[in-house]
């Protein structure tokens, strides 16, 4: 009997990606509305992307199989 392929999560493919070495990637939250309230220090320091934290990546390993 063949082994079924595991389906990569929809949600998970479009936020986070994976760099050369493996490592995920996400960005950060809060810039995407109601912008005129917020710093212009603020904002900068929303841009950008950062690391996934190591406690979520084994969670987010199950979520994207084949990244």
């Amino acid at each position: 009997m063949k082994k079924r392929k595991m389906k990569t999560h929809s949600g998970a493919k479009k936020r986070f990606t994976r760099t050369g070495s493996g490592k995920l990637v996400r960005r950060k939250a809060g810039k995407r509305h109601i912008l005129t309230s917020k710093t212009q220090d603020r904002k900068r320091r929303l841009s950008g992307a950062v690391l996934v934290d190591k406690t979520k990546t084994q969670a987010l390993d199950r979520l994207l199989p084949y990244s």
